[in-house]
């Protein structure tokens, strides 16, 4: 839902609205609905909404409450919105709109900061202060929502993508060295507040930032993620009857708030059959189901529809069904590229982005399966960490994670680029928070928190939002995941992972779904590089702009054009798609902006 921007001056000047507009005009695909500014001294707001949530007028932002002196853009949905307002209306408080954006003001009003703490949902949120002159930006518990921002002479800039942010203008796009290696060694992760450029930043999820009239930044972080066995052991029946009641509660939440209808984005695997499956147990009758497959590859096949149409046939569902050759997939790469506000790895973002165009014309919201994986464990290398007893917790996981070990990152870049193992200290830093029992239970906290906010997260939230659809993603619901957190990691990962969700998808779902072996969006094209798509990153990695930008070293570039199927990841990602694809991202919005 919708797309914001603003500027705060405190250099005596006010802002630029040929900036402000320019800005908004990068998040109009966010949100085609509306498009609105405001304007108060040494501050602007820009927005673009999608209307999900009281659709009418009076719900359209930039929203100014001028009883109370306050302001706000906002992108998100407040899944206990309802509540709030019931209780900010005991409290005297009266309302002109029937929209979640609305509570957020007057919730601030009523609580300050600490608003933050009560709000349960996706978000991220500006709100200006007008008798004090203060700006507050807050963003959710697991940054499901993107917020921006960037410091300069006199001005402070945010925005919900860096095309935006970048639209202003004054900004340095020099590469961020440390982001460099985080991109490359964790699978295009850069932990907040970094981004790949030096003069953007992130704000981190679960945090909160005020900006004064004299630009001084205070950080608080408002959220924690204890990993830790409850006071009262709990059975293994009890654990699963828990973790159902929560996932279903969620799925629940996010399909009845909206006054737009809500569909799933259907991919055959165990987490989106599960979401149809609870939605079907909660009453929903008309269930609107997606799904997208693109063409084979002799050592993978490009689409799991023998497993979505099993859970259509099952649930009856409204089925959607879309086949994607490998010509469209090269054709419409570079807009894929255009709608990442950071350069993702990941080859199912162009999937994502394929997918959210054609289900856009049927429906506004979805819900998707994002997150299952790192709450309750389902990836292959979790087991193998686990049964690791060798080394620092950060070699027990960079053996099974790591893109590439620091000696071959030091060997694929130039020599400006090459340094200390940023990772690796990035890494100890996260694993050794305290409040987690085990090594795995700092693991997967620190998968839930820091990994996936930059990896499946963004990049569903980029691509479906390119179209104006939002996605909701239940498996990062806050009580669920807190649950989660709790749950000893040996019942997570029992039978290869996901115990829980395979339990309670007994007799719900056809077993061939949930005994499948785990398998990922797939796009061969992206992973084993032949024909046009090496042509195409062959011509990105020897173009001009490349040689002169300067990043890697041409050794390691002729080594993985030479062999461009051979070169994988731990995690199976093609090295030479990685490298293409950064400096692709480079050339469509950092050079053309």
């Amino acid at each position: 839902m919708c797309g914001l921007c603003g500027e705060l001056r405190f250099d005596g000047q006010r802002p630029d609205m040929g900036a402000i507009q320019r800005m908004t005009a990068k998040l109009e695909r966010r949100g085609p609905d509306h498009g609105g500014f405001f304007g108060d001294g040494p501050l602007a707001l820009g927005h673009q909404r999608l209307e999900i949530i009281d659709v009418t007028e009076h719900a359209n932002q930039p929203m100014v409450d001028q009883q109370l002196g306050l302001a706000l853009v906002f992108n998100g949905t407040i899944y206990n919105y309802p509540e709030l307002r019931e209780e900010l209306r005991g409290m005297g408080y009266h309302f002109f709109s029937d929209g979640d954006t609305e509570v957020i003001i007057k919730a601030y009003h009523a609580w300050g900061e600490r608003c933050v703490e009560r709000l349960s949902g996706m978000f991220a949120f500006a709100l200006w202060g007008q008798r004090d002159n203060s700006l507050f930006l807050a963003r959710d518990r697991m940054g499901i929502k993107p917020l921006y921002y960037a410091a300069g002479e006199g001005f402070f800039r945010f925005a919900s993508n860096t095309q935006s942010i970048l639209a202003g203008g004054g900004i340095d796009t020099s590469i961020d060295p440390v982001a460099l290696h985080h991109q490359f060694t964790l699978h295009a992760v850069i932990p907040a507040p970094r981004t790949i450029m030096n003069g953007v930043r992130k704000l981190q999820p679960g945090h909160c930032m005020r900006i004064d009239a004299e630009g001084r930044r205070t950080l608080r972080r408002y959220w924690n993620l204890p990993a830790m066995r409850p006071d009262k052991p709990l059975s293994d029946g009890e654990w699963l009857e828990a973790i159902h009641d929560a996932l279903r509660s969620a799925v629940q939440k996010r399909n009845e708030i909206a006054d737009v209808p809500v569909g799933v984005l259907l991919s055959g695997g165990l987490d989106s059959s599960l979401l149809v499956a609870l939605l079907a147990e909660t009453g929903v009758s008309d269930l609107r189901t997606f799904s997208v497959g693109f063409e084979d590859h002799p050592d993978e096949k490009g689409s799991e529809f023998e497993y979505s149409d099993q859970v259509v046939a099952y649930y009856d569902t409204n089925h959607h069904k879309y086949h994607i050759p490998n010509a469209e997939v090269l054709k419409r790469l570079p807009e894929a590229v255009d709608a990442m506000a950071e350069p993702m790895f990941g080859q199912d973002a162009v999937a994502f982005y394929l997918l959210a165009e054609q289900v856009s014309k049927q429906i506004k919201v979805v819900q998707s399966g994002q997150g299952a994986d790192e709450v309750f464990g389902g990836y292959f290398w979790y087991p193998r960490m686990m049964a690791e007893t060798e080394g620092t917790p950060v070699e027990r996981f960079a053996r099974h994670y790591f893109d590439r070990d620091h000696e071959e990152y030091l060997h694929g870049v130039n020599e400006g680029y090459r340094g200390e193992d940023h990772t690796s200290a990035k890494l100890a830093e996260l694993l050794a928070e305290p409040a987690a029992d085990t090594f795995m239970d700092a693991v997967l906290r620190m998968d839930v928190t820091t990994l996936i906010v930059d990896d499946p997260v963004k990049r569903v939230d980029n691509m479906t939002m390119a179209w104006g659809l939002e996605a909701r993603v239940p498996f990062l619901d806050q009580n669920l995941v807190e649950l989660a957190a709790r749950c000893p990691p040996e019942f997570k990962l029992r039978e290869g992972g996901k115990y829980p969700l395979k339990a309670m998808a007994r007799g719900i779902l056809p077993d061939a779904v949930i005994d499948r072996p785990k398998g990922y969006f797939p796009m061969p094209a992206l992973k084993y590089v032949r024909g046009d798509f090496l042509e195409c990153m062959r011509d990105i990695l020897n173009s001009q702009a490349c040689l002169e930008r300067g990043v890697y070293s041409r050794a390691y570039v002729d080594m993985l054009l030479s062999a461009p199927e051979m070169h994988h990841t731990r995690l199976q990602g093609s090295k030479l798609w990685h490298a293409a694809l950064l400096e692709f991202w480079l050339q469509r919005n950092v050079d053309a902006a």
